[in-house]
């Protein structure tokens, strides 16, 4: 999916023999344009996810990322890891850092609705696509030998939460508090 300067999404079927299916791409793509037409027409702001946010517990991340074929190693780091978010929004435009103690970090600049590329877990480049969904920021990974999705929604004015899913349906949760 991309956001020409009209506003309005492309969607780019995968290439023939990717891992990704037809139907899981045109799903995610359908969606993500559905969001955007609805949040289009309504007129409200999308949910403002600035500020500092520091991790306070996962659930289920173990499970998660074994399944997504991280290493033992990998996954005990993992769970000593800790991250925060800094995030600068206006409107669709986001500017994330994430910052891991003993790990290597990510800096995100994206508009909801388009897309980018990253580095995941295993080393390998994601496609990242992006939409809003109600109040809530979509993210669909995709590498050449994984795919998940992301969504970041806000419980409330101190609360963030990063809900995982894997394609056999196994969710992990990450669960951050504001930082004052």
């Amino acid at each position: 999916v991309s956001t020409q300067s009209t506003g309005i999404s492309r969607v780019t079927p995968p290439e023939r023999g990717s891992r990704v299916s037809h139907f899981t791409f045109f799903h995610h793509s359908f969606a993500c344009s559905l969001a955007q037409s609805l949040s289009l027409t309504d007129n409200t702001m999308p949910a403002n996810f600035a500020g500092h946010w520091k991790l306070e517990k996962s659930e289920h991340f173990d499970s998660f990322l074994e399944e997504m074929n991280v290493g033992l190693l990998k996954r005990k780091a993992a769970k000593l890891v800790s991250s925060e978010h800094i995030i600068k929004q206006e409107g669709d435009n986001m500017d994330v850092n994430v910052v891991a103690t003993g790990q290597k970090g990510k800096h995100q600049v994206y508009t909801v609705g388009g897309s980018f590329t990253e580095s995941e877990i295993n080393g390998e480049e994601a496609e990242v696509s992006t939409c809003w969904e109600g109040d809530c920021i979509m993210e669909k990974h995709k590498t050449p030998s994984l795919e998940y999705t992301l969504k970041r929604e806000l419980q409330d004015d101190n609360t963030m939460v990063l809900h995982l899913e894997s394609p056999k349906g196994t969710k992990a949760r990450r669960i951050y508090k504001k930082v004052e």
